[in-house]
């Protein structure tokens, strides 16, 4: 049996929201949902054709409700990030995978 030790910095907050997530390499936005958001990074499911592998720095899109963006200014929140760990193990059950994405 193998041990996880923990490299969480933040603490995390359960929250699921669209995200868009623009891949450069690719040239091409992917639509997924965020699962846990942190002050220096997020987990975010995606459809498991993504064009993605660790170390590509992406940007991701989330979007704002009317209500927020007139009050922000804007109808998204837009950060950059990093990918740092692209997990399949539900690849069968539901066609996606979980990818770890710290924010630059």
């Amino acid at each position: 049996m193998q041990a996880l030790i923990e490299q969480r910095k933040e603490i995390r907050s359960n929250v699921s929201w669209p995200v868009s997530v623009w891949i450069p390499e690719a040239n091409r936005f992917v639509i997924g949902r965020s699962c846990n958001v942190s002050k220096t990074g997020v987990f975010v499911t995606l459809p498991l054709t993504a064009p993605i592998r660790t170390g590509h720095r992406v940007e991701l899109n989330f979007p704002r409700t009317e209500v927020l963006a007139k009050e922000k200014g804007q109808f998204a929140r837009i950060k950059s990030g990093k990918i740092v760990r692209v997990d399949r193990k539900n690849l069968l059950e539901n066609a996606e995978i979980g990818v770890g994405i710290t924010f630059e």
